[in-house]
């Protein structure tokens, strides 16, 4: 019979983080469990930063962004010496199962201790959506609104001096926040990874544009694809047209989060729990067709995210 678990949040911080500990420590308790909070994810656990933690621990916090665990990356556990630290507190806790929140490189922790035989549960918390084996990451729904917001108040100024903005979205590796938000906020062009497009379509647009008589236009360009300021200098460079950057940046991660997010950060940290219980292993949870499932890690990380192809035909049929 399971009796401790532990939690903990790696990577980046991602809005719905809290809702998911809280679900976490919910559920647990509910089954009788006890539940131990790790403080500055794999850092923490090698450190023994370490605390139990009861139902007034995650009282008032499934409306705060961020994460009450605090998060940090540690390159101490990437090493064999600092995976059998991590082991050794899990052990002088009595913790037999771990559920961890965070992203790919946060996976890639798990399946280093599950590997040394320890039992860890995968939750995806990211607000890029780059996770396979799952439609959504908790926070994406979050920095999505977020970047709309931004976009609406941008297309007003915009319009106001009749200028081209090129928006920045975060997005090193995958394009689906700079797309959905894009697609959302009506941008002239989206630019992303996953899709090498020619700069001259980008200018033929805007010179369209402007031939039937629009003088504003929003471009929405994730980082991953290049400095927006560059971009900016090459559009002047070649159409004259006047070009003005807002790089979003870390703003894109904060704010309470959304009910879509806190919904289903509840959901995948409660079937975390439910996995450990079942005593199932080395599985990510995530949610397909709006129902739970869950995958092997080890597939999760050898996988590949794919983008919307049709979404992202649709913004160039819906942006002419």
């Amino acid at each position: 019979m399971l009796k401790k678990i532990g939690v903990l949040t790696s990577g980046g911080d991602a809005p719905g983080m809290n809702a998911a500990i809280r679900a976490v420590v919910r559920k647990a308790i509910y089954h009788n469990i006890e539940v131990y909070g790790i403080r500055y994810g794999y850092q923490g656990l090698m450190e023994g930063n370490i605390k139990k933690m009861d139902l007034g621990s995650v009282g008032d916090i499934i409306h705060r962004g961020g994460t009450i665990l605090a998060t940090a990356r540690s390159q101490e556990f990437k090493t064999e010496e600092g995976q059998q630290r991590a082991i050794e507190q899990l052990n002088k806790w009595g913790i037999e199962g771990l559920v961890v929140i965070g992203g790919d490189g946060s996976f890639r922790g798990a399946q280093k201790l599950t590997s040394r035989g320890f039992p860890c549960i995968g939750v995806p918390g990211t607000i890029d959506n780059d996770i396979p084996g799952t439609d959504f990451t908790i926070g994406f729904d979050t920095s999505l609104n977020t970047v709309l917001e931004a976009i609406d108040k941008v297309r007003d100024t915009a319009t106001s001096h009749e200028r081209t903005y090129i928006i920045e979205t975060m997005g090193r590796n995958a394009g689906d926040l700079a797309l959905w938000a894009g697609l959302a906020g009506g941008a002239e062009s989206i630019i992303i990874p996953e899709v090498d497009e020619e700069f001259s379509n980008i200018i033929h647009r805007l010179e369209r544009s402007r031939e039937r008589g629009k003088r504003h236009s929003i471009i929405v360009l994730a980082e991953g694809v290049g400095n927006a300021f560059e971009f900016s200098e090459r559009i002047k460079k070649e159409t004259g047209i006047e070009t003005r950057v807002t790089v979003l940046g870390y703003i894109q991660r904060g704010g309470s989060p959304t009910a879509q997010d806190r919904v289903l950060a509840s959901r995948l940290g409660a079937r975390a729990v439910e996995l450990l219980i079942e005593n199932k292993s080395d599985r990510m949870v995530g949610i397909r067709n709006n129902e739970i499932v869950d995958n092997d890690i080890d597939d999760i990380l050898s996988g590949k995210h794919h983008l919307n192809k049709g979404m992202y035909n649709l913004s160039k049929e819906l942006s002419i």
